[in-house]
């Protein structure tokens, strides 16, 4: 009988031995594929921040830190559809100082506004997918991105800066906590490095992302 208990409780020891020599090697597998689920989608709405935050600058002069009034541009702004055009015309008081009737031309570029084109049509293609860009797509997950906006002065030149981004903390909240934490600490060309996933930055000028690049394949 005794006999009979040592060998269960062996096995037993056996079985959990195994199963966590599995996790061992599973767990890290099945983190990585669901952490690239979930990046994929948080980066998909960072990208469409990042194009509607160029526009509003392009268009605006500056970038903004605040989530409605970027979506409220997107419904309403245009962009104007220009070409320009080199035009000529003699300089009449140089020609006559040279007693010339004609040698001496002004060169001007004019440009000429041919129309105009919706901003969200040209970013979005239809799609309203921008007035959800705010909310980090991840399930059970209710929380948005952090958005902010501001100058930075570089030799004596004022730059609009912006950034958008969200803890990994917040994106893979529910994985394994060890694993979470090395994460957090990835510093490499093939991951998303420091622990946010974010585009921008309010402390350097740079619009770029936090990703490698084969998150950039696409951003519809």
């Amino acid at each position: 009988m005794m006999k009979l208990l040592i060998q269960i409780v062996l096995w037993i020891i056996i079985a959990f031995l195994g199963w966590k020599l599995y996790q061992s090697i599973n767990g890290p597998v099945e983190f990585n594929k669901e952490k690239e689920i979930r990046y994929a989608k948080v980066i998909k709405n960072l990208k469409d921040i990042q194009a509607s935050e160029l526009a509003y600058k392009d268009i605006v002069g500056k970038f903004t830190g605040d989530f409605d009034t970027l979506i409220a541009f997107i419904d309403t702004a245009q962009y104007a559809i220009t070409q320009r055009r080199d035009t000529s015309y003699a300089d009449v008081e140089k020609n006559k100082a040279y007693g010339i009737s004609e040698g001496y031309y002004i060169v001007e570029t004019l440009v000429d506004t041919l129309g105009f084109v919706a901003v969200k049509d040209s970013l979005f293609r239809g799609s309203d997918r921008y007035k959800t860009m705010r909310k980090v797509p991840v399930k059970n997950v209710d929380a948005e991105f952090e958005l902010d906006a501001g100058t930075l002065v570089r030799n004596g030149t004022s730059y609009s800066v912006f950034e958008a981004r969200v803890s990994k903390d917040v994106v893979l909240h529910d994985l394994d906590k060890d694993l979470l934490i090395q994460e957090k600490q990835v510093q490499s060309v093939d991951g998303v490095n420091g622990p946010y996933i974010q585009v921008g930055s309010m402390t350097d000028i740079n619009t770029s992302g936090n990703w490698p690049k084969f998150y950039d394949s696409s951003r519809e």
